[in-house]
């Protein structure tokens, strides 16, 4: 130290940067010069610069700031005091800003958006002139923005009668401020997200009765009508015994409202100009093709009937249904003229491809929740069935103009879910098939082109030069191709790309080919010979790859899985599959993702058939491309769980996979993956291909235990257990019986898992001994969750065991970490913490994140259940991030829920409705109804512990219900919380 005293850093008068002073009253009392803090001094003298700051620039005089910071007993030298404060207070912040003015001071000079409270001002004016514009999506934003402004209490710790008159008011704002920004959540659709925060805020604030009515409607409008009438009960009761007064008339009436099922509370009460969601434009048509000729007529025709949907006059929506065979030109029409009328929609355009010709359909409620999100709902306020999705539609489209174009239907029963219903939107439809059943669809049949139009297609593909010389020549090679579009194309396009081809010997190659016109009248073989002529056309190497490419199954495929179809490296299938793009035989769906038109693969497969020699090279394909599968699920498994054996244990392979950096790009690997990775498993039951098939369903287990992709997950076990008993392979079977255990269990269906896993056990028990292993490990838990304790500690001792010997320690972890669920439920609380400490040490020495939460989930349950609370707190809260960025939504929702059961047994009820809450949102549509039963259970402790009985009561009869349903024991535990409230 040089004996030199250190003064802040201050701001003077022509300093060059005076934005960098700021202050913050909403929280505690702070100045900053830049981002270093200031010192504010005492308590005293931080009610002085609060003092000051409130008043916004006006002057105040020295007996109105001693009144304010010492109300009516002043100390003796209150005024010499404030002085020195003051003067204390200028030395930091500088006189050009601290300054003395008629006997008294003021702060003046303040940059602007020095002070929070100023901004908050702004910001929620900003935001009330927004919504008065119908823009309520950024007076949300605008809202969130002002609220974010606040950091705890208002004044936190300022003494003195002004600052408690301050604190009240300026924390009264930022309820009304709240109020309204939850209400615009409600119109716009967010209700399901509202509900747990309305929870936790009414029981912070129980006789603020906007914020009851605020609950009663998100709960109506999550289908939870007992509950929004409960809390008109709670309310009711609250009132009478803390006020003595009625619920005002507006609470009363929604009451009513809700008794009577009112069609009005079902959709916000704004004009309809509003939608029901965050306002989103979407732009999904498909490039329209430049060279698109003819079709004058149909064109006309279709843009008339659309053009009278969007006129003013218009009152109901309009649907026109193209039909006509592959490739005669049904998108390309229909693209066409949607961007032509893509100005008469101007609040957006929605496309989807419905695979209509293909074996496996786009279901009509995966279509509606990507309308949905493109439409701007939130994922967590999209419904599960098929009815909720298409009237949640319905309503997101009320009011505004949209055009749907609903490419490549299977038939009239898919379209209808996806129409919008409202006047002024209007859906193009198109089919293999004659929709007469779509009642009021304006229907159009699309026939092949004339030979005019055909001829103008091919002069533009071609060029005008080259066909003008060889016009007779060119006219050959259009009714070689059936006038169909997609063959003039095909053909045109080859032509156009081999200069030194004449048109002669194009018609000359087409000429030996079958009689097009007449197979034309055979409906699918005039499509295929069309193809032929395109595949016939192909470079050796070019189709070669368009044969192997169309006998994987899924909706598309990557670069890396065609490059092991192939056998290639990535580098030269990039350069086939674009080749292959640009004759229109593949599809570029994505950037380095590929697909077929359906009738395209069908031909795909079938030319591989008659000309792949030696045929041998067809399962050569598909096994590449399961080992490339299996490969790069054992590597995303082994990141996820290293030190896990079963990487081990899995079936060799031939072609290697990816290798990942971060287990974060191995996930994103996996789920984007999952469709094309359960196809392919699927496919390949037969001969050599089942146990590689078991072993990758195996190693990506994560699609089940995430919950996204168990339903299809679960039908892929299936199928490889079907296909294993038929085989006669005990080894094979049993692996698929594990997996088929895994997904029953993470969806709440606890006897067939149990079943599984002991058909498992059985089969496995002399020849795999990691399968048995396992399958002990799953019996353990479904009987801990059976409440069978005795069978559940065997069934683990003995897993832990196995895992032991055969020297799996992620394994060991595993059943560890169930058996202190065992002895946490027979009372032995001591050895359960024990038990799982162990476990998850042993995953964190093994650097096992994901695995490691569910070390921490089971620690926090015994920690809770041990009345080391903040440890459970903090255990469970950690678990919780790992799962949320691991996009485990079961184990997500789970983690909450034990939260919850923490708060509770905290006594901090508010917080864990708020948790229990936020579970059943993650948790809606995965985990069973067993899990959601529970956190029903734990919803109603919170509930009635802040003084909402009647939501309490329905949520236990809900659960209930489903406990008995189930024929689960917690039934009994719920009817012991019910009988008490029954009885009084």
């Amino acid at each position: 130290m040089d004996g030199v005293p250190r003064v802040p850093k201050q701001w003077h008068p022509g300093s060059e940067e005076p934005v960098a002073l700021r202050f913050s009253v909403l929280g505690p009392v702070r100045a900053w010069l830049g981002d270093d803090p200031l010192p504010a001094g005492s308590p005293q003298q931080r009610a002085l610069l609060a003092a000051l700051l409130l008043r916004d620039g006006r002057t105040a005089t020295a007996s109105e700031l001693i009144d304010a910071l010492w109300g009516d007993e002043p100390p003796s030298q209150a005024l010499a005091a404030l002085r020195t404060y003051a003067s204390r207070l200028r030395k930091t912040l500088g006189a050009a800003v601290l300054v003395s003015e008629s006997g008294g001071y003021a702060i003046r000079s303040l940059p602007e958006g020095a002070l929070d409270h100023v901004n908050a001002q702004e910001l929620a004016a900003d935001a009330d002139k927004a919504r008065a514009a119908g823009d309520l999506s950024r007076a949300r934003d605008l809202l969130r923005d002002a609220l974010a402004l606040w950091d705890g209490e208002p004044l936190a710790s300022i003494p003195g009668p002004y600052a408690e008159t301050q604190r009240a008011r300026l924390e009264e704002w930022r309820l009304q401020l709240l109020e309204s920004r939850l209400d615009m959540d409600l119109e716009q659709g967010f209700h399901a997200e509202a509900v747990s925060e309305l929870t936790a805020l009414t029981a912070a604030h129980p006789l603020r009765e906007r914020l009851r009515e605020l609950l009663m409607l998100a709960l109506y409008r999550s289908g939870r009508q007992a509950e929004a009438l409960a809390v008109y009960a709670d309310t009711r009761r609250l009132l009478a015994d803390e006020l003595g007064v009625d619920p005002r008339q507006g609470l009363k009436e929604l009451q009513q409202r809700i008794l009577q099922a009112d069609p009005g509370l079902a959709e916000p009460s704004a004009p309809k100009a509003e939608p029901v969601v965050a306002l989103v434009r979407p732009a999904q048509l498909p490039a329209t093709v430049t060279d698109f000729t003819g079709r004058a007529s149909f064109v006309q025709e279709l843009s008339d009937v659309l053009a009278a949907a969007s006129s003013e006059e218009g009152r109901v929506m309009a649907v026109s249904a193209l039909a006509g065979i592959g490739g005669v030109g049904k998108t390309t029409l229909a693209v066409h003229v949607a961007h032509q009328a893509r100005a008469a929609f101007p609040d957006g355009q929605l496309y989807v491809d419905l695979q209509g010709a293909g074996s496996r359909a786009a279901e009509p409620e995966t279509v509606l929740g990507a309308f949905l999100r493109a439409l701007g709902t939130a994922d967590s306020a999209i419904p599960d069935s098929l009815e909720e999705r298409s009237a949640l539609y319905r309503s997101a489209l009320d009011g505004r103009r949209v055009l749907v174009l609903l490419d490549n239907a299977r038939d009239a029963a898919q379209v209808r879910p996806l129409l919008p219903g409202m006047e002024g939107c209007a859906a193009l439809v198109t089919s293999r098939i004659r929709m007469v059943d779509l009642a009021g669809a304006h229907l159009v049949d699309l026939d092949v082109m004339s030979p005019e139009e055909a001829l103008q297609l091919f002069t533009k593909i071609v060029g005008e030069e080259r066909v003008a010389s060889e016009r007779e020549a060119a006219l050959d090679v259009v009714a070689a191709c059936g006038f169909l579009p997609l063959a003039i194309r095909i053909a045109a396009s080859r032509l156009a790309a081999r200069r030194t081809w004449t048109v002669s010997v194009l018609a000359a190659k087409l000429g030996d080919e079958r009689r097009r016109l007449d197979e034309l009248q055979a409906g699918d073989l005039a499509v295929k010979a069309t193809f032929e002529l395109g595949y016939g056309q192909l470079e050796p190497a070019q189709a070669r790859a368009f044969r192997l490419l169309g006998l994987a199954d899924g909706p598309d495929i990557s670069l890396a899985a065609a490059a092991a179809v192939l056998a290639l490296p990535a580098e030269a299938t990039e350069d086939l599959l674009e080749s292959l793009v640009d004759t229109s035989l593949l599809e570029s769906a994505a950037p380095g993702r590929y697909r077929y038109h359906d009738l395209v693969r069908l031909y795909a497969r079938a030319c591989a058939e008659r000309d792949e020699q030696p045929p041998s090279e067809r399962a050569a394909a598909l096994s590449r491309l399961l080992d490339f599968y299996l490969s790069t699920a054992a590597g995303v498994y082994a990141i996820e769980r290293p030190g896990d054996r079963l990487v081990d244990h899995l079936e060799p392979t031939a072609y290697p996979g990816l290798a990942f950096e971060d287990r974060h790009r191995a996930q994103d690997w996996l789920y984007s993956e999952a469709i094309s990775l359960l196809a392919c498993v699927r496919q390949s039951t037969k001969g050599g291909f089942l146990r590689r098939s078991v072993d990758a369903l195996w190693a990506s287990v994560d699609l089940a235990e995430s919950g996204t992709n168990s339903k299809a997950y679960e039908g892929v076990a299936s199928a490889l257990r079907q296909a294993a008993q038929e085989a006669a392979d005990p080894h094979a079977e049993a692996r698929a019986l594990v997996t088929l255990a895994y997904v029953h269990y993470y969806t709440g269906r606890f006897d067939p898992a149990r079943e599984a896993a002991a058909q498992a056990l059985e089969l496995a028990a002399e020849t795999d001994h990691l399968t048995s292993c396992w399958a002990s490990n799953t019996l353990g838990v479904i009987a801990l969750l059976q409440n069978q304790y005795e069978d559940g500690e065997a069934h683990l001792t003995r897993a832990i065991e196995s895992f032991r010997a055969c020297h799996d320690r992620a394994g060991e972890a595993s059943a560890l970490c169930n058996l202190s669920r065992i002895h946490l439920a027979t009372g032995r609380t001591g050895s359960a913490v024990s038990l799982a400490q162990q476990g998850t040490d042993m995953y964190d020495d093994m650097g096992h994140a994901l695995k490691g939460a569910n070390g921490r989930y089971a620690l926090g349950l015994a920690l809770t259940q041990s009345g080391r609370l903040a440890e459970a707190t903090a255990r469970l809260g950690e678990a919780l991030t790992v799962f949320r960025s691991s996009r485990q939504r079961l184990w997500e929702g789970m983690s909450l829920f034990r939260l919850a059961e923490a708060d509770i047994a905290a006594q901090r009820p508010a917080a864990a409705a708020t948790n229990a809450e936020t579970a059943l949102t993650v948790l809606r549509g995965i985990g069973g109804e067993w899990r959601r039963g529970n956190v029903l259970v734990v919803l109603g402790q919170a509930l009635n512990a802040i003084g909402h009985s009647g939501r309490a009561q329905v949520c236990w009869r809900e659960s209930l219900d489903i406990f008995q349903t189930l024929g689960a024991p917690e039934a009994a535990t719920v009817r012991a919380l019910l009988n008490p409230l029954a009885v009084a």
